[in-house]
């Protein structure tokens, strides 16, 4: 019997990092010259990685941005993350019942972030929920990463889940483009990182907490979304 899977993102969506992304954004900004930024512009920024994350924190505040100096930026931002994890960041709550939940209703559960593998299964690792995920995929684990398809698509291959029976969650235009171009069904949670609200994006449904996430959800998607 084919096992279905639940594929999560992880930053703004299982895990509140919030906190320490934005204390190594402005790490690497105040190096480069620029103003700290403030909590709430960080949600226009994350979603591709930390080095999209400074470039559009430059055109915010309309600065050029050279190429070795984006760089030399984006390692300061790497190491300072590296070397405060997993600082303050946490679980959102409800999200480790709702692991808990599926994994003993038999699910797969898998991660795919555009953090870099490396530091995806560290933080994980270091909040103690890391051996609960069959694979965990990052910006580097394969030549191509969200909102390609292919990265949904291979993280779950490497869970040995089936796309047929699949369901993605997150909280961004990313996470939900990724899914729809997959075929996949997503849930998209509204308390993640995101400067519009994710409706705009039509994901097959809204959540506003891992309270909703409930099987009876995830068998109706899925049940769904195979017509």
């Amino acid at each position: 019997m084919t096992r279905p899977i639940i594929v999560f993102d992880l930053d703004g969506t299982l895990v509140d990092t919030a906190p320490d992304l934005l204390d190594s954004l402005n790490h690497s900004l105040v190096a480069g010259g620029l103003a700290a930024a403030e909590a709430a512009a960080l949600y226009g920024f994350v979603g591709h990685g930390g080095k999209v994350m400074i470039e559009k924190a430059f055109a915010a505040q309309n600065r050029p941005l050279a190429g070795a100096e984006h760089d030399r930026l984006y390692d300061l931002f790497v190491e300072h993350y590296s070397n405060n994890m997993p600082g303050k960041s946490q679980p959102y709550r409800g999200a480790v019942a709702a692991l808990d939940r599926f994994a003993d209703a038999g699910y797969l559960l898998a991660v795919c972030t555009n953090k870099f593998e490396m530091m995806a299964v560290r933080l994980l690792t270091e909040l103690g929920i890391a051996h609960r995920f069959a694979f965990i995929a990052g910006q580097d684990t394969f030549p191509f990463r969200k909102p390609d398809p292919r990265h949904l698509i291979e993280t779950i291959a490497r869970a040995d889940g089936d796309c047929d029976h699949a369901l993605m969650v997150g909280d961004s235009r990313t996470d939900i483009d990724t899914a729809k171009a997959a075929g996949i069904p997503v849930v998209a949670v509204d308390f993640g990182y995101t400067d519009r609200h994710v409706r705009e994006f039509e994901p097959s449904t809204i959540i506003s907490s891992f309270d909703e996430l409930t099987l009876q959800l995830a068998e109706k998607l899925i049940a769904a979304s195979r017509g």
